[in-house]
Formats: structure tokens, sequence, C-alpha cells
């Protein structure tokens, strides 16, 4: 019963090691452009806060967080929370970040629709997310008990329902985190934020920043289609 579990492990395992190597050249391309000086001299903070500004969002507070690309926008209680490297920082990789936070409250304050339902959908995804983990460890430490009460297939439809909303996450994911980027991109070069040369570094961080979303939802895809053909199997 258990051998049913490889699949998803194998997948993940891929996925996982696919997604270590696009986090160690996200690292490298970050530590490269933040080499790359601002010409103008602005730090990730003031370059929030003017961004927030000449988008008249006056009710959001720019506050730094511990950790490395810890960056994040907090839609309840309203702030760019940006890493101390760039919250304080000066360069091509801190403005791109900076910006992009941003681009998270300015999507908020215009109720950009994808973003919306990606809020809607944190308390049921984590839920789907709880309900996978409890499967996953019954079946390890409980496994004929567990098919004895439920049958196997009622419990893969359980397990591709769940899935279904964390492949579903990770698609509306994408849209939110590429409309980020290109909202702070289309301001820091429109703004005169940045030079031609630190405009190309913050592009190129911001797409590698990216690809981490785009394998976490291949990695979803490719998970539920297994569970699906699991359960089109035993039919």
């Amino acid at each position: 019963m258990l051998s049913m579990y490889w699949g998803p492990m194998i997948i993940g395992g891929i996925f996982m090691l696919i997604s270590l190597a696009v986090s160690s050249v996200l690292k490298s391309k970050f530590a490269k452009y933040s080499k790359l000086q601002l010409m103008n001299g602005m730090s990730g903070k003031e370059i929030a806060e003017k961004m927030l500004s000449d988008h008249g969002i006056h009710d959001v507070a720019v506050t730094a967080v511990r950790g490395q690309l810890t960056d994040h926008y907090n839609p309840m209680k309203k702030t760019v929370n940006l890493s101390e490297a760039v919250y304080n920082q000066r360069n091509a990789a801190a403005a791109a970040v900076a910006a992009h936070e941003v681009g998270h409250a300015v999507q908020h304050a215009t109720a950009y629709k994808p973003l919306t339902l990606r809020s809607k959908l944190v308390p049921i995804q984590n839920a789907s997310g709880m309900i996978m983990n409890i499967i996953v460890m019954a079946a390890i430490f409980g496994g004929y008990a567990l098919y004895s009460i439920f049958p196997m297939d009622a419990v893969i439809w359980v397990i591709i329902a769940a899935q279904s909303v964390i492949t579903l996450f990770t698609l509306i994911t994408l849209p939110v985190e590429f409309d980020a980027s290109k909202r702070a991109l289309a301001w820091i070069d429109n703004n005169g934020i940045v030079t031609t040369q630190e405009y190309a570094g913050a592009k190129d961080a911001l797409k590698w920043a990216a690809m981490t979303y785009v394998v976490a939802a291949l990695g979803a895809i490719a998970n539920l289609i297994f569970w699906i053909l699991m359960l089109l199997g035993r039919d």
C-alpha cells in the first residue's frame, strides 16, 4: 500500500533537486547584482517608500525583517517587509526586490483579481496541505488500519481534491508574481531609478526569482497528474 506513494516521493525528489538548482542560481544572481551599486544612491527602503508614494499609497509601512530572501508583502498588516540587506543596501538587487514587493502592495490597492483570489485560497490551501500530510503519515504508520476504514479509492479522491487546490494555488501565484515584477520594472525604468545596466541586472534577478514559482507549479501539476493516473489505473 505504501508503494503508491513512491511516485509522489520520486516526483517530489526530482523537483526538489530542480528547485535547489534554481535557488542556487538565484542566490548567485542576487550576490552578483548586490555588487552593482545604484548611481542614485537610494536604499531599498527609500525605493519602496517612493514607489508607494508615486502610486498614491500612504497606508502601507516599509519594515525590515531578518533573513535572506525573506522579503514579502503582508496584505493583512499592510506592510512591505524587506530583508535587512534589501532594506539597507543600495544596489540593483535591492532595487529589484523592493520594487517587486511594492508591486504586490499596488496589486492590493487596485484589487488585482489574481491576488484577491490567491488570498481567498490561502486558508483552503493550508487545509489541503495539512490533509495531505495527515494521509501520508497515516499511510506510513498505520496504512492497513487506514485502508480498512476508508476504501483506497476514497483516499485517492481526497488526495486528488487536496492536490487540486494546491496546484490551483501555485498556478494563480504565477500571474501574481509576474505582474508584480512587471510593475516593478516598469516603475524603476520610467522613473529613472536605475541606469540601463542596473535595469538589466534587476530584470535578470527577478526572472530567476520567478523561476522558483514556475518550478513549484510544475511540481504540483506533476503530482496531480500522478494521482489522477493512479485512480484511472485502479478503475
